[in-house]
């Protein structure tokens, strides 16, 4: 091969390897998106909820671990150091990592 040809030969290269940078942070964004889109991808009214009392009253809870939606449920409250306000309610992750309780937001009260 020629001087000429491996000069075209390494800005083949070059630009190779520029479109491959610019692949790999377009890949490296859809997988944070696509985290953050499946984080929130949960329904509550698909998670099997019981009724509970604890020392701050009545409210649900659940270790549905086998439901897709609670697994996702479980990731967005870890995200959110572990407690969230979500459809009207309050929801929160146990310490032991796998129980969530859930119970109707307070609503607040107009300020005089």
């Amino acid at each position: 091969m020629s001087e000429d040809g491996n000069a075209d030969l390494l800005d083949c290269l070059d630009v190779a390897e520029v479109r491959i940078a610019v692949a790999k942070q377009l890949v490296k964004r859809l997988i944070i998106s696509n985290k953050n889109a499946n984080a929130t991808a949960w329904s509550p009214e698909k998670i099997k909820w019981e009724p509970a009392e604890g020392a701050s009253g009545l409210y649900e809870r659940s270790e549905d671990v086998n439901s897709l939606d609670f697994k996702a449920m479980v990731k967005d409250l870890v995200t959110h150091q572990g407690k969230l306000h979500r459809d009207g309610f309050f929801f929160w992750l146990f310490r032991n990592g796998y129980t969530v309780g859930r119970k109707p937001r307070k609503k607040q009260e107009p300020q005089p």
